[in-house]
Order: C-alpha cells, then structure tokens, then sequence
C-alpha cells in the first residue's frame, strides 16, 4: 500500500498548554504555601487516633432501644462527623439486635473533639425560668423566691438546695429530662442553677440552625435558630407571655442535654421564628453546637464505654509494604517505557513524575479545605491510578505507530494518532471515574477512600496527558531526532514494526517542467 505524506502544520497551542499546566502547578503550590501545610495528613490507620464504644440506652419512657433506632442513631453521628470536615472516621453498629454498641474511629488528635459532640444527644428544650441562684450547694436554704413560683413544691425545693452544680457529675448533660416535667438543672458553666417549667418549644421544632459572630461584641460567638412553623407560634407565645413577669420569671432558659446554655431575659416577644443561642462559646463550640442541631437529636442516649488510643505501628508496616509495592509498579512501568519506546520513554517519564508532584499537591491542599486523610486504601486507588495513567501513554504512541506505518511523517502520525487517541482515552478514564464515583457514594469506610483517590488521581492524568504529553510529543516531533526515525527515538522503522523499508522515486513531466517527489512504501 502507497500513501503520500500529508502536510501537517506545528500545533500551535502546545505552548499555551505547557503554559496552563505550569500555572496549575503554580497555584496549587501558592495554596501549600499560603496554608502553610508540609505534610500529608494520614488516617486512622497510618498515623493512629481514637476509637471509642458508646452503649445506647432509653434517654426518657417514650424512647426505647430498638434495632432502627440504633440505625438512625448510626446515620446521624455520621453526619455530624462529616459535617466537621473529619475524612475517613468509621461509625458503626456491632452486635445483633437491641445489644448492639456503635463504635466511632476517629483519625489524629480530633477524636476527643468528635467523640464529645456525637455523644451528645441533642435535646433542646426552652423552658421558662422559675427560680435561679448560685450553683453552690445550700441544703439549708429551701426557698427559691420570694413568692414560690407556680409548680415548685418542697420536694424539688429541696432537690434545687441541694444541687451542687460545681460538682462536675452535676454537669453531665444526658438529656433524660421529660419536656413535660418541671426540673432542675445547672448551668454549663456550673455558676448557676435554675429551676425550670416544662418545656414549652422543643429542638424538634428547630428548622435550620448555623453558627455566626458579632463583630460589635468583640466578635463574641453565637447559634442562630430558625424554627418551623409550629415552633414558631409556640416560641411568639412564650416570649410573649413572660415579657411582663418578674425576674427570674421573664427569662427563658436555652436547655441542651439537660443543662442550661444560657437564660436570657425576654424583653419583648419574638413571633419572627428565629431566635439565638449565646454563651460565651467559641468558634469551635458554637459550629460544633449548629452541628448538632442541625442534624436533628439522637433517639437515643449513650453511656460511654471503652476508649482506646489506635496505634499506627500495623498500618505503618502495611504503609511500608504498600509504598514499597507501588515503587516496584512504578519501576516496571517506567523501565518498560524506555525499553520499548525508547527517547518517548523520556515522556512518559516527565509525566508520571509531574503527575505525581500534582497528586501530592492536592493531597495537601485537600487535608487543609475539606480534610482529607491519606489511608492505606487510599493509596491502593493511587497505586491502581498507575496503570490507569500507563494505558493513556500506551494507547496514544502505538496510535501515533499505526498512522506512521500507513506512510505519514512522524509530525503528522503524532496529529492524527492524537486524534484517534484522545477519543479512547477520555472513555477509558470515564469508566474509572464513573466506577469511583459509584464507589464513593455507595460504599462506607476505607472503601470511599480509595475511590476518592482513584477518581483524583484519574483526574490527574487526564490533566497531563491533555497539557503535557500531548503537547511534548507534539513538539519532539519537530526535533529531527524524532522526525527522522533515530534507532533510539522509538519511532524508528524498526520500532514502528516496518517490514520493508524503500524509497521511490516518481518522475511527472507536465507543462515541459520536471518534479520529483520522495514516497515511502510501506509493507507490513
């Protein structure tokens, strides 16, 4: 078969592609460098962290410990993790039936952190104010006023002498009150204590909840709520009624778990729907409190179980094992490059290695903005993503082979094989992509982390193989090492698979005018 070269012009926009990659690299690098971030954040099990057993149990009469209770207790602990931006934490359920425990895993030194806020079951009640006075035990003093408020009767006189909030087990919020109960409880801070009515608005009635600051006030920290429309009538009524009363009487206490947030005085009512939690909190406690809420209360209560500290000696052997077998890949792939495709190996050299700097830097702009954690799966799908990124070199050199062996110049072989090519690669990088995709929202644990790698890393090589490998092979194609099929460039007759290699010459005599013109035949 004959084929005439054709004429290709040099693409143009290889240096403008080179120039986007490099502008890539430099942005994420001014991101690293802005966070301030030098190191990978890892996961439970490469660095360690803190697992803890939480055993459910009945927070009041109307709630039992049930298998779907324990269930929705699972998803909302999840969320809450999430929702704090801790990356491959696990919450599970173990055991069967009713006696089964949840277990939370939680990577690094935020576990105290997550393991204090998902406990929390969440059971927000305003309560009008009956009584208030300092969170010190008094057994000898029974009187709460001056005129004993409507429902406080002597034993819970009694009870509110003798709590002595500065006792931390007085402090230990569980949430076990019954909204329709008139009780007594402390502050968070232990300084006061309070006796209050039953509840007369509910968390339940709460419809979003978000955490914000007042720069007037020294950028003092707070919850804002918004409650549906029955809370809404309910909390208009409340504030309403006490606006008038006395103090205590005219405050209404924010109770979460039992304990007292704060209790501000009602100085008009509020029928807007929206109200705010104050109380000295910081950013963390305020976000962590908008958390909580947001994701609804726990049906459940829980009594804390074992604790334990997870070491990272057994991954950091696996990480060693793992790295270890992943620079062996990458060995191979890299020596079967350059002894097969010779002077191109150099390219799939340079874009594995700027791939690779790329994923690093995600990695580390990631643990920073979305707190992303390396695992040992995750380093699986980066391992995988290996080969994901050699079938890209792969399917575009022997596509640029095929279109030399059919007679075109190397220049115009590397145009029109990348053409082809690029068709091939963006399905098989979708496959990927699409089955990390799958992976990652349907899968749990350590499963989603080696999906979000594998789907970053794809990414990745898309990036490169599009800004990088193209555009270099593209121009190596005007070097005459290449175009001229040196023995080591991999384009060489030989290496192209060429059976018989000769050159023509064809004479045309037209208008009395002689032009010669060289043509490759090709036999394959």
């Amino acid at each position: 078969m004959s084929t005439p070269n054709k004429t290709v012009k040099s693409p143009a926009r290889s240096g403008r592609a080179l120039l986007i990659l490099a502008l890539i690299i430099f942005g994420l690098l001014a991101t690293t460098f802005i966070q301030g971030v030098s190191s990978v954040k890892l996961g439970l099990d490469l660095r360690g962290g803190t697992s803890v057993t939480l055993q459910p149990r009945a927070s009041n009469d109307s709630n039992k410990v049930t298998s779907e209770a324990i269930d929705q207790a699972v998803s909302i602990i999840r969320q809450r993790v999430d929702s704090i931006g801790v990356a491959e934490s696990e919450v599970t359920a173990q055991g069967s039936g009713t006696n089964r425990q949840i277990v939370i895993s939680v990577p690094g030194d935020s576990g105290r952190r997550v393991v204090d806020l998902v406990g929390q079951t969440a059971e927000l009640r305003f309560r009008q104010v009956l009584a208030e006075g300092s969170g010190i035990s008094n057994p000898a003093d029974t009187s709460t006023a001056a005129t004993p408020a409507a429902g406080v009767n002597a034993d819970l006189n009694a009870k509110y002498a003798a709590l002595d909030c500065t006792d931390p087990a007085s402090r230990e919020g569980t949430g076990a009150d019954s909204p329709a109960d008139t009780i007594v409880s402390c502050s968070r801070d232990g300084g006061a204590k309070y006796i209050l009515a039953p509840a007369e608005v509910l968390g339940t009635q709460v419809s979003s909840a978000e955490a914000g600051y007042d720069p007037s006030q020294g950028l003092a920290w707070f919850v804002s709520l918004t409650f549906n429309g029955d809370g809404t009538k309910a909390f208009g009524a409340l504030t309403n009624r006490v606006t008038s009363l006395q103090s205590p009487l005219n405050q209404v206490a924010i109770v979460l778990d039992g304990l007292v947030v704060s209790a501000p005085r009602i100085n008009e009512a509020i029928p807007s729907g929206n109200a705010q939690i104050t109380g000295s909190f910081s950013q963390v406690e305020a976000q962590d409190l908008a958390n909580v809420l947001k994701y609804g209360a726990l049906p459940l209560a829980f009594d804390r179980g074992e604790v334990q500290q997870v070491s990272p000696t057994l991954g950091a052997d696996q990480l060693s094992a793992g790295l270890l077998a992943g620079a062996l890949g990458l060995g191979l792939v890299l020596i079967y490059s350059l002894l097969y495709y010779r002077g191109l190996g150099l390219v799939v050299v340079g874009s594995l290695a700027l791939a690779a700097l790329i994923v690093y830097l995600l990695f580390l702009v990631l643990g920073e903005t979305i707190g992303f954690t390396l695992t040992l799966a995750g380093i699986a799908g980066a391992i995988v993503a290996i080969g994901v990124t050699a079938d890209s070199f792969i399917v575009f050199f022997e596509r640029i082979r095929d279109e030399a062996r059919e007679g075109r110049s190397i220049r115009s072989a590397v145009e029109s094989g990348w053409a082809k090519a690029r068709h091939t690669i963006l399905v098989a990088d979708a496959v990927s992509l699409i089955a990390a995709a799958l992976l990652y929202f349907f899968a749990v644990g350590g499963v989603r982390g080696f999906a979000f790698t594998l789907g970053l890393t794809t990414l990745v090589d898309l990036i490169i193989v599009f800004f990088f490998t193209k555009p270099m092979v593209s121009i190596l194609a005007g070097v005459k090492f290449f175009s001229s099929g040196h023995p080591l460039s991999g384009l060489s007759p030989k290496s192209i698979g060429m059976k018989n290699y000769r050159t023509a010459s064809i004479t045309a005599d037209s208008t009395n005018s002689v032009s010669t013109q060289s043509v490759s035949t090709l036999e394959a």
